[in-house]
């Protein structure tokens, strides 16, 4: 769940005041970073605290042992940290979705499973900690990082911005940042409000109304629903799950810049993708390159036949949507990314011959129709992605053509929301450094001035409530 307010806002101001206060990265400062970052993990459920300690630990001891050690034993333990991610991984998350599958597939055969069904407690962000922690030994492995103090790689695993959704940023991209002066570090502030501003009015405005008004009742009750509230939903959902998720991203890198931390970006306007591949390389983009350098490309990448590379593709895919949840809806989900990949490969094969004088269809047409194309293709996978179960999602297509009648949630307020939200991809990045810069410019005092209207704005607009954010259950 989110903060109460008066919690949020104590430690918000607790964070300002460090930001602003310590002159440097030093001991004094990480060990706070660290001490709040166990707090702000902690606040769901003490006991996480001792689990992403442990995970830090291990990973860190682990490290350390890759460095010191050469030939097979170095990547036997490198095998060991990738088990011991997985393990803790899969238990907390995948133990119960593994039995009941188990049980499930043998009952038929008259075999009955003996294998307990514990209740396991999702342990909240246990998806991005353990990925971290695992590319960290790995890039050490590679070379690519040198093993750093334990108090640093604790203060990159656990540090709160992106402990509990992300973005997944990686040791080399991090831990530098703690080494430098007080002279090389700068404090980008009005970057930071003006994205904590932006994330806070997708998350509390965008998001949320769309949950409210058509999203969660439609999803939950799909029986009651008619095709066009059915397939506006799914619209919907894909605006909704973007704002979400990139307002999460906006305000986790503006916390993170007021401690002077830069995160990588995170998102780029993803539904204006023409492709498949071009989507992934605009949406959940450390997570994408997380994918391709730590699974795809050690599967063998593009390497090789047009099978071989299909499979890699697929198991990417596949894995990448069990990475999001422990049901057979994010497997699908991932399947349908992976099949639209390989068709996309094996389609630019039969193209590759083609010249522009042979095209039929004007480059303009044709970049229109592949991102109508590109973007309706996600939101089929959305669809599979926000139901709770195969037979949901089954229901929903079954009925998006079939139930014909009356569709009162689909109000003009939705309908906007929807295309503006949509409409506002297409705006240049430029257009909003533009505006970003010419809010740096101002006095301190209008800044404030500024933020302070957006916030009763965002309130006045957002609803009484607020859902938590969609990946901090992932």
């Amino acid at each position: 769940m989110l903060f109460p307010t008066v919690d949020f806002a104590i430690f918000f101001a607790a964070v300002l005041a460090v930001s602003w206060a310590v002159p440097s990265f030093s001991l004094r400062w990480k060990v706070f970073i660290l001490g709040a970052s166990y707090f702000f993990y902690g606040y769901w459920d003490w006991r996480f605290v001792f689990l992403i300690i442990c995970s830090t630990l291990v990973n860190w001891v682990l490290a350390r042992q890759v460095e010191r050690t050469a030939g097979r034993r170095r990547t036997a333990i490198v095998v060991a940290d990738v088990v011991f991610n997985l393990s803790v991984l899969g238990f907390f998350k995948y133990y119960g979705f593994f039995v009941t599958s188990l049980t499930n597939a043998l009952h038929p055969l008259g075999v009955s499973a003996s294998m307990p069904l514990l209740q396991v407690l999702l342990p909240v962000g246990i998806s991005f900690f353990t990925f971290q922690g695992m590319s960290y030994v790995i890039d050490v492995h590679r070379g690519t990082v040198k093993p750093s103090r334990l108090l640093d790689f604790a203060v990159y695993l656990a540090f709160f911005p992106h402990v509990v959704a992300g973005p997944i940023v990686r040791a080399s991209e991090f831990i530098p940042q703690m080494r430098r002066t007080s002279y090389q570090r700068r404090i980008d502030s009005s970057r930071a409000l003006f994205l904590i501003v932006n994330g806070l009015f997708k998350k509390m405005v965008i998001a949320t109304f769309l949950a409210t008004n058509i999203v969660d009742p439609v999803f939950e009750a799909p029986g009651t629903h008619s095709s066009l509230e059915i397939l506006v939903a799914v619209y919907a959902y894909a605006v909704q799950i973007y704002a979400d998720f990139s307002g999460y991203t906006d305000i986790a890198i503006g916390c993170a810049l007021l401690l002077g931390i830069r995160f990588p970006d995170n998102f780029n306007a993803p539904y204006t993708a023409t492709s498949l591949q071009d989507f992934w390389r605009r949406w959940h983009m450390t997570l994408s390159r997380w994918l391709r350098d730590y699974l795809y490309i050690p599967l063998g990448g593009s390497r090789g036949s047009r099978i071989f590379t299909s499979r890699n593709l697929m198991l990417t895919m596949l894995l990448g949507g069990l990475w999001h949840g422990a049901a057979w809806t994010f497997v699908i989900w991932g399947a349908i990314h992976g099949a639209g990949l390989c068709i996309e490969r094996l389609v630019r094969s039969w193209r590759g011959a083609a010249t522009a004088e042979r095209r039929r269809v004007p480059r303009a047409i044709s970049a229109v129709l592949s991102r109508v194309v590109t973007f309706n293709v996600v939101c089929l996978a959305w669809l599979f992605f926000r139901s709770d179960s195969l037979a949901t999602a089954w229901q929903l297509l079954t009925r998006m053509v079939t139930a014909r009648g009356p569709a009162p949630l689909v109000t003009n307020a939705v309908l906007a929301v929807i295309a503006l939200a949509i409409a506002a991809q297409f705006v240049p990045s430029d257009a909003l450094s533009r505006v970003q810069s010419a809010f740096s410019r101002l006095a301190p005092a209008l800044q404030g001035a500024g933020v302070a209207a957006s916030l009763v704005l965002i309130g006045a607009l957002g609803p009484d409530g607020v859902a938590p954010f969609i990946y901090f259950r992932f």
